[in-house]
């Protein structure tokens, strides 16, 4: 395997190892550096330091080894997609619900990493050998925007804006019933559910991490109503978990919802129909909106009482 070198000086002011190599090596991500340090590749006055959070003092020599193909086992596969946007550093695509974002344990094949690296030949590496090119996810179920970085500078500028929260993500979410008030916030950390690792739950907070979400309702259906729902955090289940939290499940949630299903559907009613941010290069914000699958809007249609 080929490397390039970075060899570099500490600034005076110090800082922790991985802070430092971030902001001198802004063709990498932070992900992919952090990694870098934890497998050996930077070295210190010559010793090598396996710790993100190792402390500089200022003036130190830092030495940085960057594998050039990173190997994968990952083979990509003829998987069609519904391409929103595409530029030199993203892929902007838009999810449909039963396929997972990357290789998992029980999906080792047939993923939208799969799919991605079939639609571009040079992603293998881009931030990590089992999910190269993913910035944020989807649940397996869930439809709609995601985007893919194409290299690893935009990775680093887009996972920052996500980081910063500047980034906007708005879902559609049928839910049983309704929620208290017709728009409202809830924050409630969210952690491993302590009787059952599989799911996410509401903890407290040294055992959770923070989680915020914004509500607004669209339309009321009799039993059910429709929320635009966005997250300032992307805590895994988030979404369902706190709707659930609220009292109104999201429809079709066969972990979080009703025992007994109250719509005629596969799935959860769950969709990622927006999402806002700065590309790469840009200093305007771009939207990238998904339109509501069939099977969704067929929900609907049915609940109006037009089907």
């Amino acid at each position: 395997m080929t490397e390039r070198r970075h060899e570099m000086v500490a600034p005076r002011s110090g800082g922790r190892l991985d802070h430092v190599l971030t902001a001198s090596l802004r063709d990498l991500s932070r992900s992919r550096i952090q990694k870098l340090i934890r497998q050996g590749y930077a070295s210190v006055n010559g010793t090598v330091v396996t710790k993100n959070g190792y402390s500089l003092s200022g003036g130190e020599h830092i030495s940085v080894r960057v594998p050039v193909d990173q190997p994968t086992e990952l083979l990509p596969e003829d998987i069609p997609l519904d391409v929103l946007f595409e530029n030199k550093d993203v892929l902007v695509i838009n999810k449909p619900a039963g396929i997972v974002v990357h290789p998992s344990a029980g999906h080792e094949q047939g993923t939208l990493v799969h799919a991605v690296l079939a639609h571009v030949t040079d992603l293998r590496g881009i931030g990590g050998e089992r999910r190269p090119g993913v910035v944020h996810r989807l649940d397996m179920d869930t439809s709609g925007v995601l985007i893919f970085a194409k290299n690893d500078a935009a990775l680093s500028f887009i996972q920052a804006q996500f980081k910063d929260r500047s980034i906007e993500k708005h879902y559609l979410a049928l839910v049983d019933g309704a929620p208290p008030t017709p728009s409202g916030r809830i924050e409630a950390p969210i952690g491993r559910d302590p009787r059952e690792r599989k799911r996410m739950a509401i903890v407290t907070a040294n055992r959770g991490r923070a989680a915020v979400t914004l509500y607004h309702t669209q339309e009321r259906y009799g039993a059910h109503t429709l929320l635009d729902v966005q997250i300032l955090t992307g805590r895994t289940h988030q979404i369902r978990v706190h709707l659930a939290f609220l009292g109104c499940p999201v429809a079709g949630d066969s972990v979080y919802g009703r025992r007994k299903a109250t719509i005629s559907l596969d799935r959860q009613f769950l969709h990622a129909a927006a999402l806002t941010l700065k590309l790469p290069g840009e200093d305007a914000t771009r939207t990238f909106q998904a339109p509501l699958p069939a099977d969704l809007q067929a929900v609907l249609t049915r609940l109006t009482g037009r089907g």
